[in-house]
C-alpha cells in the first residue's frame, strides 16, 4: 500500500482518542476497490475501552447511538460489548471528509487472547485474512504469526491430499465465515471465493513465509504451476496429523481431546492434555465442529449487540445493505 493511499486512511484516527492498535479490514483492500461509497472498516486497540469511550464521547458523541450515549454512556458502552457481544463495540456509518467509516473498539487484552487462543474467533479471523496495520504499539503483527500458523494448520487438516494455493486460502478464509449466521442470508455467498481471487497476491504475501515452514517439516511440498493454482501436496499420515493439531490453540486442543475422548496427559502441564488422534477424517470433522461453534456463538452475540448498540435504524440500514448484496449473489 502506498504511503499516499496509507495518510487517506489513517486520517481518521486524528480525530479518535489515541489506540494501542488499528488496522484496516475487508473490501478497502481490494486492489479493484474504487467505490469510495463503501464503508471502510477499522478495528481499533485499547487499553481500557471505559476510558476510551469517555473521551470519545466527548470528542464524537454523534457517531454513538443516542440512547446509549445519554443512558449509561461509556460503561453501558462497554458493558453491551463485554456481556452481550464478543467484547467490542462498533461505531458504523461514520462519515468524515467524504468518506464513510465503520470502527470496532475492543481491549487490547482480549484481543490478544482471541489471536493466541481462538477465544472467540472473532478478532483471530479477521487477523487471518488481510488486513492493514495502521498502529501496533504492542507488537500484534509479530503475535499474530501464531494465529496464522494455527489457520494454516487448520485449513491443511480440512482439505485433502491434493488442492491448489487458492483452494488453502479459501478454506483458511472460510474458517471464520463456517457458521456464520449473517452467512445464511445477509452475506454474499460466493464471499469467500471473491475475497481470495481479489486479494491472491496479499494472501500469499501473509503465508508464502508459513507454507514454506511447513513444507520444511515435511508436512506440505509444493509443484511448480499457473499463478493461482500452485499445487499442494501435503503428508496424510497420522504423524503429519498430529503435527498439525499440535500448532492449533492450546485451548482448540484441549477441546479436541475432550471432544475425541482418548487423551494423554502431556508431561510438562498439570491442567493440558493431547488428544489421541486415530484417524484424520476424526480430527478434522472434531475441529471443524469447535470452530463452527465458536463462530456461531459469536455471530449470534454479535448481532444482538449490535443491534442494542447501534440503534434499530442504523441496524436497519446495514442489515438491508448487507442483504441486497446477499440477494444479487443468488440471482
Amino acid at each position: 500500500m502506498d504511503e499516499k493511499k496509507r495518510e487517506e486512511l489513517s486520517g481518521l484516527l486524528t480525530i479518535l482518542p489515541p489506540v494501542e492498535f488499528c488496522c484496516v479490514y475487508g473490501s478497502t483492500l481490494h486492489p479493484n476497490n474504487h467505490d469510495q461509497s463503501r464503508m471502510i472498516d477499522y478495528i481499533l486497540g485499547v487499553r481500557d475501552p471505559v476510558e476510551w469511550h469517555l473521551q470519545n464521547l466527548k470528542m464524537n458523541r454523534n457517531h454513538y447511538a443516542s440512547w446509549m450515549a445519554d443512558l449509561g454512556g461509556a460503561k453501558l458502552i462497554t458493558g453491551v460489548a463485554d456481556k452481550i457481544g464478543v467484547g467490542v463495540h462498533f461505531n458504523p456509518f461514520v462519515s468524515w471528509n467524504n468518506k464513510t467509516f465503520k470502527y470496532g473498539v475492543v481491549r487490547m487484552h482480549d484481543l490478544v487472547e482471541d489471536i493466541l487462543n481462538w477465544e472467540t474467533f472473532y478478532f483471530s479471523g479477521r487477523l487471518q485474512k488481510p488486513v492493514h496495520i495502521l498502529v501496533d504499539s504492542l507488537d500484534v503483527e509479530n503475535l499474530n504469526s501464531f494465529n496464522l500458523r494455527a489457520a494454516t494448520s487448520a485449513a491443511l487438516l480440512l482439505l485433502p491430499s491434493n488442492f491448489t494455493q487458492e483452494d488453502l486460502y479459501a478454506k483458511i478464509c472460510s474458517l471464520s465465515y463456517n457458521g456464520d449466521l449473517r452467512m445464511l442470508f445477509a452475506e454474499d455467498r460466493h464471499k469467500v471465493r471473491k475475497i481470495v481471487q481479489g486479494q491472491f497476491d496479499l494472501f500469499r504475501g501473509i503465508y508464502t513465509p508459513v507454507l514454506e515452514e511447513f513444507a520444511t517439516k515435511d508436512l506440505l511440498k509444493f509443484s511448480s504451476s499457473d499463478a493461482h493454482q500452485n499445487n499442494i501436496t501435503q503428508d496424510c499420515g497420522l504423524p503429519a496429523v498430529q503435527s498439525l493439531v499440535s500448532r492449533l490453540p492450546k485451548a482448540v486442543r484441549n477441546h479436541m481431546s475432550m471432544n475425541l475422548g482418548d487423551q494423554q496427559k502431556l508431561k510438562s502441564g498439570q491442567d493440558a492434555y493431547e488428544a489421541v488422534i486415530k484417524s484424520r477424517a476424526e480430527a478434522a470433522n472434531c475441529l471443524e465442529k469447535i470452530i463452527r461453534r465458536k463462530v456461531m456463538i459469536s455471530s449470534v452475540r454479535q448481532a444482538v449487540a449490535g443491534v442494542l448498540t447501534v440503534g434499530a435504524v442504523r441496524a436497519t440500514r446495514y442489515l438491508s445493505s448487507k442483504m441486497k448484496k446477499a440477494w444479487k449473489s443468488w440471482l
